[in-house]
């Protein structure tokens, strides 16, 4: 599941590949952008801003958002790829590699000087050069009356915090996901958490929360029905945020966590 330091990844894998390299060919596979062609161009760069990647080309910028199943893949120039053709959406290739863009929940050509329509909403990005704790903890307390499980994914709010994240983030502070922000505890040592989760793991091939001794990574994430690794409880599963957000799975431990 992508969350901000899968993107920074794939946005540092991007920059590697691309960045000072002239666009050979430019297939973009969305109805509404068919007829644009970067080819000729030189990528300035690609950056992570939260879970959104831009890619810099001249006055234009190749936004893409993940969502739940897309991914960046880099080959070399004619090798096969790895995923069916037909659910790439976009194809960046130079001299020697290219580059696709499988399954993106979101993907738009903008100007560059307006990319502030995709992610001017965005709080600090824990990952970002923009990182500012003091702003992340001001904005989670002014959204004080929603679950601490929702005010942490809104990227509105601090940009970088995914599910999983969410999730291992309230085991470890001991705190039910749908308690209030304003009675959650201390609002910066939630932040100074969520920055040293992302910072370990922004390099990392496999996301891990624990210290993994039988093969396991999370403490409560997608572990329902076993054990609480503390207590030894047997882990929960439920829904929070209701239909819009039928895709945001809570784990927790009963014990360890009182629900509200």
């Amino acid at each position: 599941m992508p969350e901000g330091d899968t993107v920074h990844q794939a946005a540092g894998r991007l920059h590697r590949a691309l960045a000072g390299k002239v666009l050979t060919r430019c297939d973009v596979r969305v109805p509404r952008y068919a007829t644009v062609d970067l080819s000729g161009r030189t990528v300035d760069e690609v950056i992570a801003r939260g879970k959104h990647l831009l890619i810099r080309v001249g006055d234009r910028t190749v936004h893409s958002h993940l969502k739940m199943e897309g991914r960046w893949d880099i080959y070399a120039k004619g090798a096969r790829w790895r995923r069916p053709g037909f659910k790439a959406r976009i194809i960046l290739e130079t001299e020697k590699v290219q580059a696709v863009g499988f399954e993106l929940g979101k993907l738009e050509i903008l100007r560059r000087d307006h990319e502030d329509e995709a992610v001017g909403h965005l709080g600090p990005d824990l990952l970002g050069p923009d990182w500012n704790a003091q702003t992340a903890v001001d904005n989670l307390a002014a959204d004080l009356k929603r679950p601490i499980g929702l005010a942490l994914l809104d990227q509105r709010n601090l940009a970088g915090i995914g599910n999983v994240f969410r999730v291992e983030m309230c085991f470890l502070r001991r705190v039910h996901p749908a308690v209030p922000t304003g009675e959650a505890g201390d609002l910066a040592e939630w932040v100074d958490l969520a920055k040293q989760l992302l910072e370990y793991n922004r390099t990392r091939a496999n996301r891990v929360t624990n210290v993994d001794r039988n093969g396991e990574r999370f403490w409560v994430y997608g572990r329902a029905g076993r054990s609480c690794r503390r207590c030894g409880t047997t882990i929960e599963r439920g829904d929070l945020g209701g239909s819009a957000d039928l895709d945001r799975v809570i784990y927790w431990c009963p014990t360890c966590q009182p629900p509200p």
